[in-house]
């Protein structure tokens, strides 16, 4: 396999939005985040294959707002990557907490995220019933719930 690499999107970069709405489809929540947090992307030679979307959301909290990875690569531990990209960023800053959000129909998301230390700490009944507009489905289930998830450091 060739060398991934990831780095911060600068402000000449395209928005890899066909990437971020595989993870949210909602375009004007992407907006919303990527206005005030950070992008990192991880590439292979010159072609994105992730992204994933971080910003400060109390003092000492980062949270993970969009994490992706392209279909055609999923499943080759770039997730992971992405995400211990993250987990390092939030160390080397001296945030004390890092959370992630994700629908209760996201099965893979959710062992990923666990596999990587974080732990359920809430569930936001209706939260995509309130704030998307379309109805998601993902696994045959309808995506209704959003499940908070936290590592400590």
């Amino acid at each position: 396999m060739k060398e991934i690499n990831i780095r911060k999107l600068t402000r000449e970069d395209n928005i890899p939005y066909n990437l971020l709405l595989l993870a949210d489809p909602s375009k004007k929540m992407i907006e919303k985040y990527i206005e005030v947090g950070e992008c990192y992307i991880a590439y292979i030679q010159q072609d994105i294959i992730g992204a994933y979307v971080i910003l400060e959301t109390a003092p000492a909290t980062l949270e993970i707002m969009n994490i992706v990875v392209s279909e055609e690569q999923q499943g080759k531990g770039i997730g992971k990557k992405l995400i211990k990209h993250a987990i390092g960023l939030a160390r080397i800053r001296g945030y004390k907490t890092l959370e992630i959000k994700t629908g209760n129909s996201s099965l893979g998301q959710l062992a990923l995220y666990q596999k990587c230390g974080f732990r359920i700490m809430g569930i936001e009944r209706d939260y995509f019933k309130k704030y998307y507009e379309e109805k998601i489905i993902e696994n045959g289930i309808e995506c209704i719930d959003q499940i908070q998830l936290q590592l400590n450091f």
